[in-house]
């Protein structure tokens, strides 16, 4: 099951980076590059860590400036 769709990132792929020492949603991100565009899946990552302080890191929005055409 595809955990990070920006990405392409897998569970299987979660699990892998879980087996190899991953134990937070940080480190997931890291070792994988899910959760890194959107973010909107990083509840899941957190999920199969087992790690929720992880799912509340807030995501910041960039807005582009908007130019005034006069």
């Amino acid at each position: 099951m595809y955990v990070c769709l920006c990405m392409g990132v897998c569970d299987r792929e979660i699990r892998e980076a879980m087996n190899e020492g991953a134990c937070s949603v940080s480190q997931v991100m890291e070792c994988t590059g899910a959760g890194t565009r959107c973010g909107s899946c990083r509840s899941t990552i957190a999920e199969l860590v087992g790690d929720r302080e992880g799912a509340a890191t807030p995501r910041r929005l960039v807005m582009a400036p908007v130019s005034s055409a006069a």
